[in-house]
């Protein structure tokens, strides 16, 4: 007869799969995904490397499960901002600020998000969450044609260069030491998606 867990070892089990993984993501924060070691993490949680390895088969598979809870979280608020309260033009607005203003207050996690050095399977996991932000942006603009408040485009093509744009605009100071004027960098990539969606100027 095969063993079969008992409730109070699922959740044993459960809660320091939890642990690891919220471990995992203050260390990757701090040192990045490539010096974000089995080891390094094991310590962070306070066990032993081997005992990781009952939660996930790999350290390709930790960082996978740490980078799709850390990225889905920002895209589901990015989502609850661009279907909020407000007409499209001040949806798109607000949800520029809110996802570069959270970045900005957790530099390491969100370059490591964004653009650090990852293993191929975290790399195709930022590609596939790169397409929801894209989809999210898209169907705001395309709400703001459809109202009159943007001109007539292609939403997706202007969803894939503001989800681009983004990045790359924070790409350095989410890098940097953190001395640029948070408000006007804030102000600059807020115009800029304005801009690039084709917004009347207020």
């Amino acid at each position: 007869m095969a063993y079969r867990k008992t409730p109070a070892e699922i959740r044993r089990l459960s809660t320091a799969k939890e642990l690891l993984v919220a471990r995992a993501t203050e260390v990757v924060a701090e040192v990045g995904w490539s010096q974000a070691s089995v080891t390094a993490v094991a310590d962070a949680a306070g066990i032993a490397a081997g005992s990781v390895y009952q939660h996930f088969p790999s350290k390709a598979a930790l960082a996978v499960e740490v980078f799709r809870r850390a990225a889905g979280r920002e895209v589901e608020v990015l989502g609850e901002v661009l279907h909020g309260p407000g007409d499209p033009v001040e949806r798109l607005a607000r949800g520029v600020q809110v996802f570069a203003r959270r970045a900005l207050e957790n530099r390491g996690l969100a370059y490591a998000l964004l653009a650090a050095p990852a293993e191929p399977a975290v790399g195709a996991e930022r590609l596939a969450h790169r397409r929801r932000y894209r989809a999210l942006f898209a169907e705001v603009v395309r709400e703001g044609v459809a109202t009159g408040a943007l001109p007539a485009q292609n939403g997706e093509i202007t969803a894939a260069a503001l989800t681009g744009a983004i990045g790359e605009i924070l790409v350095d100071p989410l890098g940097g030491p953190g001395d640029e004027d948070l408000d006007a960098l804030l102000a600059d990539l807020t115009a800029l998606a304005l801009r690039c969606a084709g917004a009347p100027r207020s």
